[in-house]
């Protein structure tokens, strides 16, 4: 069977957390060891082995069933479920590594307070880079502690905003609670698309959700392909929505490339903004879909930077004029051919 995205975006990130915990692990280990050098390296693996692996695995790829179900629990009950884990994990690691014998009973007994310490900081703390990863973003985090865009940069990236079609009415029908989840089985199905497609998850506004590509990542026409994707993955579920919302979300989408300047925005908050005309002409575009009735608008900017991909088809339609902006700018509909 065939991995999507998620599976694959997910497997990277727990064997990069795995290899980054056993060499941290392994230092450790050298650090308190009494054994030679090779040993205590080896005693420090497995130790990231036993109680990294499990707890990593929980929260990587537990994160689309065992924990989407516990978050619905009050944060105090959430947390100290997840606390009660990792120190069963913890402990119960610590104990299998001295019932294997890897090192001496002695040693083992005088390092144990260290070892349960050392433990309990590494699974706290990887778990609060997930949750600041799932919460930002990894690719913003990223760039955030790299302080790539401490200062301004002006960058060229393609946008597709993607608002979901008559979300008022859907609220007032379903109520707030149920919106809600509505709206973050919408979400995690246009996700799943932006993640197929290389895209970066921007923001979440209100019903509406903006992806972004830099240059560089254009250039296959993925970009082109994403909203047809992700109503490809609303129909693979149209069961699942009519069950519990007794509605299928559906959407209007915009497509826009220019330039804009991305830097580190906010004081008590900060995040990373895109700011400029292209964003601005983006909502126009999408103004205009709702507008001309057409799900799926295009500009003539981006189109010449990519190529068109066989399943989609563009017609040209009528020049846009954007309020602010000198030249009309070219439009075409996208279409599944």
């Amino acid at each position: 069977m065939m991995q999507s995205q998620r599976d694959r975006r997910a497997w990277r990130l727990f064997f990069r957390l795995s290899l980054g915990s056993a060499l941290i692990s392994a230092l450790f280990g050298y650090s308190q060891g009494s054994e030679t050098p090779l040993k205590s390296l080896l005693i420090g693996i497995v130790g990231s082995l036993v109680i990294a692996t499990p707890i990593m695995l929980v929260e990587i790829k537990g994160q689309r069933a065992l924990l989407r179900h516990l978050r619905h629990l009050p944060l105090l009950a959430y947390l100290g479920l997840k606390i009660a884990f990792y120190l069963v994990v913890i402990l119960g690691g610590l104990l299998l590594l001295r019932v294997l014998n890897i090192s001496s009973h002695e040693r083992f007994d005088d390092t144990f307070g260290a070892s349960l310490v050392f433990a309990t900081v590494m699974a706290v703390g990887t778990n609060v880079v997930l949750e600041i990863g799932m919460l930002l973003g990894f690719g913003t985090l990223k760039n955030l502690f790299t302080g790539r865009y401490v200062q301004p940069r002006r960058e060229q990236r393609a946008f597709l905003l993607i608002d979901m079609r008559d979300s008022t009415g859907l609220a007032e029908r379903l109520g707030p609670i149920l919106f809600h989840e509505l709206l973050n089985d919408f979400f995690r199905d246009v996700s799943d698309a932006a993640l197929e497609c290389g895209a970066e998850i921007h923001k979440y506004v209100g019903d509406e959700v903006i992806l972004t590509w830099p240059h560089r990542a254009i250039a296959d026409g993925d970009c082109l392909r994403c909203p047809f994707i992700a109503r490809e993955r609303i129909e693979e579920r149209r069961d699942h929505y009519l069950a519990r919302y007794k509605a299928v979300p559906e959407f209007r989408a915009a497509l826009h490339y220019g330039e804009i300047v991305a830097g580190e925005i906010g004081d008590v908050r900060r995040e990373i903004a895109y700011v400029g005309d292209t964003l601005n002409s983006a909502a126009r575009l999408l103004d205009a879909a709702k507008e001309m009735g057409r799900d799926v608008l295009a500009s003539g900017d981006l189109l010449a930077q990519v190529a068109l991909p066989q399943e989609v088809t563009a017609e040209k339609l009528p020049m846009l004029s954007v309020r602010g902006r000198a030249q009309p700018l070219g439009v075409s509909a996208l279409a599944r051919a």
